[in-house]
């Protein structure tokens, strides 16, 4: 097994791809909520009735669509975090393991922008659908090299 300071450290192209990666996934989790609380500004929906002056929580699309969006981000994602970087300790081919990463990274923007959108627009389906296929493929891998 490679040794793990040759795996983690900066020299290392596709550590260096994930560490982009993962931080560019976790600074648009991190925009979500700000994305939450501008929908609900902007359509004037309250999250309880403790907010609204007259204790109605008016529900708004917008506001939901961006919620759901969040909501997967906080399903999947963590998940990518996690099997991606044990995935690195299998020695990958860099040119796969670089490109599976910027996939996922895409993908999960992608997903983001086709929910905020339209919810029916088949590229939320497909990017979802390809982010989860990577996870897994890498999931995968990580079992057998450790088994």
């Amino acid at each position: 097994m490679t040794e793990l300071f040759e795996i983690f450290n900066m020299e290392n192209h596709v550590f260096r791809v994930y560490v982009f990666w993962v931080t560019v996934l976790v600074f648009k989790m991190l925009l979500m909520p700000v994305l939450t609380v501008y929908q609900r500004v902007k359509n004037k929906s309250v999250a309880s009735p403790e907010d609204s002056p007259k204790g109605i929580v008016l529900c708004s699309e917008d506001v939901e669509s961006i919620r759901r969006a969040h909501r997967n981000d906080l399903e999947n994602i963590p998940q990518f975090i996690v099997v991606a970087f044990f995935y690195l300790m299998t020695n990958p081919s860099p040119f796969i393991a670089t490109n599976l990463i910027r996939i996922v990274g895409i993908a999960r923007i992608i997903y983001t922008i086709a929910y905020a959108i339209d919810p029916k627009l088949p590229a939320r389906g497909l990017s979802f659908l390809a982010s989860l296929i990577i996870t897994t493929y890498m999931s995968i891998s990580v079992l057998i090299y450790f088994y």
